[in-house]
């Protein structure tokens, strides 16, 4: 291992595994260019960094695009069932094959580059090169997105140098030898998004017809849209335009669909409603416009709405792992930082919950610094920072 002094006289050279999805992805993504921007404020040298995960995937993809090293390994996932005999498939079969051909390949690379740190941020692919990473004594972080931990870091954390969590409550759940070594960093947010002018979405988006004495809702699904939220805002659509200005980013598979619901809307209506596939480079601005926002709630979406500190209406995704999303919701709706609908839910559902909170400013101001109070906009630079000191980078 690298001394300290050996480490600050060439780039540090530092490894990141995580993917699958993009709760486990963009993190990864923000926290490599904050690490970037805080050596450069030190007057370091850029980092030495490789982004190890499973060919053809969304990791690859990213990297590739921000112009990251990326090396694929072999990676498999545990599907899991609530009868354990139902976990014997051919499909886990396969992988369980697959995980340790991955830790042999991540054991080469890792030899190979000799990393200062390797942290890994979640998803299958992170299990066989952490453990590559402690097979070849290099150290190794594990960061947790979500409040409980998933199943690749509940098996890494005991075998993390540090282990980072985006939640205080999450401290309780490790094993005891493990909390001595964790730190609550937060889950990063790209420092963009701290950025946003409502003006500059008002142009932006040619929301000329939207009315300045309505609040403006957000409805989002994620970059892909979900269906049950736009079916549930559709059948909606006239009362809440009666009573706020709605972006609604519906996703490219059901954008067809929703515009044609849009024609039937009388002009005035209309005028307060925008419908897109996707929100892209305006991300920032649609959120400094939006006073409420609807949608799921995985651990990156819990992340913004935090940082940013915006009332929300969550409607989790009954089918993540582990009933994930709806344990977010509820722990939010539990300290007054959103309302959660959980379960089966009828447009009347909907209207219940936002109700209040479109007629009364001052009850969405309360939820927003509830919300505001549970978020980590530091994030990023609190965790580039830790990665630099497990790396032996001392601050200049």
């Amino acid at each position: 291992m690298a001394s300290r002094r050996e480490v600050q006289d060439r780039a540090v050279r530092v490894i990141v595994t995580g993917g699958g999805t993009g709760g486990h992805v963009y993190p990864t993504l923000t926290t490599v260019r904050m690490l970037q921007a805080e050596l450069a404020e030190r007057g370091a040298a850029p980092a030495e960094t490789l982004w190890i995960g499973a060919a053809g995937s969304l990791e690859e993809r990213v990297a590739r695009e921000s112009g990251i090293a990326f090396r694929p390994v072999a990676t498999g996932k545990l599907r899991r069932a609530g009868n354990p005999l139902r976990m014997i498939t051919w499909a886990n079969l396969r992988d369980a094959v697959r995980v340790p051909l991955g830790a042999i390949q991540a054991l080469g690379i890792v030899r190979g580059v000799r990393p200062d740190v390797v942290v890994g941020f979640g998803g299958y692919v992170a299990v066989p090169v952490s453990v590559a990473a402690r097979v070849g004594r290099r150290p190794m972080m594990v960061h947790e997105q979500t409040v409980r931990l998933g199943l690749a870091n509940r098996m890494l954390v005991r075998l993390a140098t540090r282990t980072a969590l985006s939640s205080e409550s999450s401290l309780a759940l490790l094993p005891s030898g493990a909390r001595a070594r964790a730190e609550v960093t937060g889950n990063p947010v790209r420092p963009e998004l701290f950025q946003g002018e409502p003006d500059r979405a008002r142009k932006a988006l040619d929301l000329a017809g939207f009315d300045a004495d309505k609040p403006t809702v957000y409805v989002t699904g994620g970059a892909q849209g979900a269906k049950q939220i736009n079916a549930l805002v559709t059948q909606l659509l006239p009362w809440l335009l009666e009573r706020a200005n709605v972006i609604h980013q519906c996703g490219a598979a059901d954008f067809d669909r929703q515009r044609e619901t849009s024609f039937a809307l009388p002009r005035e209506l209309a005028a307060r409603y925008h419908l897109t596939p996707y929100v892209g480079a305006e991300m920032p601005d649609v959120y400094a416009l939006a006073d409420l926002v609807i949608s799921r709630s995985g651990a990156g979406t819990i992340a913004e709405i935090t940082g940013l500190g915006k009332a929300a209406v969550l409607i989790p995704l009954a089918s993540s792992a582990g009933g994930e999303q709806a344990h977010n919701a509820k722990y939010l709706e539990e300290h007054g930082a959103a309302r959660a609908l959980v379960g089966p839910l009828t447009p009347e559902d909907l209207r219940a919950a936002l109700e209040p909170l479109l007629a009364d400013p001052a009850a969405r101001a309360e939820m927003a610094a509830a919300a505001r109070e549970q978020g980590r906009p530091e994030a990023a630079r609190t965790l580039a920072a830790l990665i630099l000191g497990v790396a032996g980078v001392a601050e200049r």
